[in-house]
C-alpha cells in the first residue's frame, strides 16, 4: 500500500462528523428469528473532512492535502478527536493503560493495541499509527526508558525489547495514535458561492487496512 506518514491538518479533523462502521449480515428465517453474522474482524471508520472546512484558506488546504495525495491513491494520518488515546479523553497516557501481553521470555516484539470494554464482552483493536513521542511502555508496575529498553515502530505499531520480557510478565503501553485512511473520492467539488452561503463541500475519507 502507498502510505503516506503525514497527518491531515488536526484543525480540520477537528470539526469533521464520523466513526466506526461495521459490517452485519442478518438473515430473517421463516419463523422470524434472525441470523447475525459479521465478516468484519475489525470496525472500518468513515468521516466526512468537509464539515470541518470554515473558511476559503481551509478548502486550499484540503485541495492541496488532496491533490498531494493523487486523490484515493495515497492512504495518511488522520487524528480522530472523539478517540485517538489508549486512556479517557479527560486524561493523559500512562505506561498502564493497555495490556499487550504477557511476556514468554522469547518474543521481543509485540503490537500496540486498544481494548474496548463492555459488560463481558470486549474487543481488541490493533494500533498501527502511534504518535511520535507519546508511546510509553510498561512491564509489571516498572515503566521501561525508549531507547534504551525497546523501540517504537511509529509507522506499524510494532514494539520491540532489547530483551524478551520474562515469562508471564505484563506488558503494557500507553500512546496517542492516528488513523491510517484515504480519501474515499478523486473527486471534490467546491463552489465559493455555496461555501459562503453555509453549505459544506464533501471530503469523504475512510480508514484502510495496513
Amino acid at each position: 500500500m502507498d502510505f503516506h506518514e503525514v497527518r491531515f491538518p488536526t484543525s480540520l479533523s477537528f470539526g469533521a462528523l464520523g466513526g466506526p462502521e461495521r459490517r452485519t449480515e442478518v438473515v430473517t428465517l421463516a419463523n422470524g428469528h434472525e441470523e447475525r453474522n459479521s465478516p468484519w474482524a475489525h470496525s472500518k471508520r468513515r468521516y466526512d473532512a468537509g464539515l470541518g472546512m470554515r473558511s476559503l484558506d481551509d478548502m486550499e488546504l484540503v485541495i492541496a492535502f488532496f491533490e498531494a495525495r493523487l486523490g484515493q491513491k495515497h492512504a495518511f494520518r488522520w487524528k480522530d478527536w472523539a478517540d485517538f488515546k489508549s486512556c479517557r479523553a479527560s486524561r493523559g497516557p500512562a505506561f498502564g493503560d493497555q495490556e499487550l501481553a504477557l511476556g514468554d521470555g522469547v518474543t521481543a516484539v509485540f503490537p500496540l493495541v486498544k481494548t474496548y470494554r463492555s459488560g463481558p464482552s470486549q474487543y481488541v483493536r490493533p494500533i498501527t499509527k502511534p504518535v511520535v513521542g507519546t508511546v510509553r511502555i510498561g512491564i509489571e508496575q516498572d515503566e521501561m526508558q525508549e531507547s534504551i529498553d525497546y523501540e517504537v515502530d511509529e509507522t506499524t505499531g510494532l514494539v520491540t525489547f532489547s530483551h524478551p520480557p520474562d515469562k508471564a510478565m505484563q506488558i503494557t503501553a500507553g500512546y496517542e495514535f492516528d488513523v491510517p485512511v484515504r480519501f474515499d473520492t478523486d473527486q471534490i467539488y467546491t463552489s465559493v458561492a455555496s461555501f459562503q452561503a453555509g453549505e459544506a463541500p464533501n471530503v469523504p475519507i475512510l480508514e484502510v487496512r495496513v
